[in-house]
């Protein structure tokens, strides 16, 4: 059998507070998060989240994910990393090197495989995984309880294995000139030293972008900056 589920990760002002979350169904989730963090270390959580939480179980494990950041660290960029001692093609530490090791550990002898899904576009297992992502994001905005979910479980028995929330990660404060490193790498081993990015949208597209943006409760930048 497969376990089909979805992983997301969510950033209020990217740094800001930051959560996590996975889903299978409404009887067969998690979520979590901390005070402070980016959305990329919310997305790479949810699949390690996910990799703990059913490493008990002897399935196939097909993970829907809306970033390319993380399926790309994964599936292509790891191998190359961890020969150049986890550091990229230009010789730069790579970026949140504990997590992706961690997934590195977590995935050893499991028979798994990532789908890339278009994110804020109806995909009724990412929206919910989005959805409790940006609400444990929220929880930590407001100082209340986090949502954390059932954790793993099979039609409703008790879990066979629940993901333990992890500590809080309190992140520094990033600098101004590595904030959004990584953000458009697409390539790692042809990223350029800088990047530009010209969004064009027609009148109905723009107002689209307003309409989903406001249901969301984000800005559009961080909408757009979601989608990337």
């Amino acid at each position: 059998m497969t376990i089909t589920a979805a992983a997301d990760g969510s950033a209020l002002k990217n740094p800001g507070p930051a959560g996590w979350a996975w889903y299978v169904d409404d009887d067969c989730w998690a979520a979590g998060g901390w005070p402070h963090g980016t959305n990329n270390i919310g997305e790479l959580q949810a699949v390690l989240e996910l990799f703990r939480a059913t490493a008990d179980v002897d399935d196939d494990l097909l993970v829907l994910c809306d970033s390319q950041y993380v399926i790309n660290s994964v599936t292509q960029w790891m191998p190359g990393w961890k020969r150049k001692g986890w550091r990229k093609a230009d010789g730069k530490p790579v970026m949140n090197v504990e997590l992706l090791k961690e997934i590195d550990a977590a995935i050893q002898g499991r028979r798994y495989r990532f789908q890339w899904v278009k994110g804020h576009a109806g995909h009724d297992l990412n929206e919910a995984a989005d959805v409790r992502a940006r609400a444990a994001a929220e929880a930590f905005q407001r100082g209340s309880a986090v949502p954390s979910g059932p954790g793993f479980t099979r039609g409703g028995a008790a879990p066979a294995r629940v993901a333990a929330r992890p500590a809080e990660r309190v992140l520094p404060e990033p600098a101004a000139d590595t904030l959004f490193d990584g953000l458009f790498d697409l390539d790692d081993e042809r990223a350029a030293p800088t990047h530009e990015l010209t969004l064009r949208l027609e009148d109905g597209e723009h107002r689209r972008l307003l309409q989903r943006a406001k249901a969301a409760g984000r800005t559009p930048e961080e909408l757009l900056r979601g989608l990337i």
